[in-house]
């Protein structure tokens, strides 16, 4: 079977001076942006919320949440009063950061829901999202100065969330697509990503998909999005199947970045609601225009 490997198939991970992190050097050499993925190290909740948790409505002890808050701020240079969250239910909605939405969700009130995009051109607010297993999308515009960071689980995928953010980013901004930076953060990987038909039924619609190979216990080519098992269940592969979403959004293949890390491969690393069942926190991934 003919492979082709991702574009640009890079991250790095850093000790950093506050917490450890994941970041992509094709977003650092724009000189534009603070950014990282954050693992479950470096900060101070306990059990299986050990230790960066970044959820603070699924049982932790808020004052610890709070604190790890802090520690990322510091690490991304900037308060806690600059963040700016998602408010995520695997919607394909975007929401357009202004300086009127700076701290909400941390130290002043969200006052909007179901919003899984949020894109700024504002320098000096950190923008948020959340992760357990779903896809981030990372999203720079170095000619128009603009940011976007979009969270993509398979619903969202389906929906071509990675090209609802490139339109929304290009009617508000002007964006280019050609001009774009994306990456995709760390997610759950196609060997770990087990679905039912009704779920794969969605993906071939959405993609149109005509051939779906028997799953070769590898999943190493990727152009292939849905392998079959011989059990009626597919393996999924989010990171080829964004890839397909951001190039057909007309995003450049040498400006796509993967990082090629599994949360479920890595559960001492990243947390992982399939790996956990349900029982852990979260990863966040945040970017924030430099001042």
């Amino acid at each position: 079977m003919k492979t082709r490997p991702i574009p640009y198939r890079t991250i790095e991970y850093t000790e950093g001076e506050h917490i450890p992190y994941l970041h992509f050097p094709m977003l650092d050499n724009t000189g534009i942006v603070s950014h990282l993925f954050t693992t479950r190290l470096g900060g101070v909740s306990e059990g299986i919320f050990a230790t960066m948790n970044l959820s603070s409505n699924r049982g932790d002890d808020k004052t610890k949440v709070l604190e790890n808050y802090r520690r990322v701020a510091m690490q991304l240079g900037c308060e806690e009063k600059d963040f700016c969250f998602s408010d995520q239910t695997h919607t394909t909605n975007i929401r357009v950061i202004t300086e009127d939405d700076r701290g909400k969700g941390m130290v002043r009130p969200q006052d909007y829901k179901d919003i899984d995009g949020i894109i700024t051109n504002v320098p000096g607010i950190a923008l948020g999202t959340f992760y357990a297993d779903c896809v981030p999308l990372y999203f720079v515009d170095p000619v128009h100065r603009a940011i976007g960071l979009s969270h993509s689980g398979w619903r969202g995928t389906v929906g071509r969330m990675g090209e609802v953010t490139v339109r929304e980013m290009s009617r508000t901004y002007g964006s280019d697509a050609k001009d774009l930076l994306c990456a995709i953060g760390p997610s759950i990987c196609v060997s770990c990503y087990e679905v039912s038909t009704d779920v794969a039924d969605e993906f071939i619609r959405a993609f149109d998909i005509k051939n779906t190979p028997a799953w070769d216990g590898q999943g190493n080519d990727f152009d292939t999005i849905l392998w079959k098992k011989e059990n009626d269940k597919w393996q999924l592969n989010l990171w080829a199947a964004n890839v397909r979403v951001l190039r057909d959004a007309g995003v450049r293949p040498e400006n796509i970045s993967v990082s090629n890390v599994c949360s479920a491969c890595n559960p001492d690393l990243l947390f992982s609601h399939r790996v956990t069942k349900g029982k852990r926190g979260n990863c966040g991934a945040f970017m924030m225009l430099k001042p």
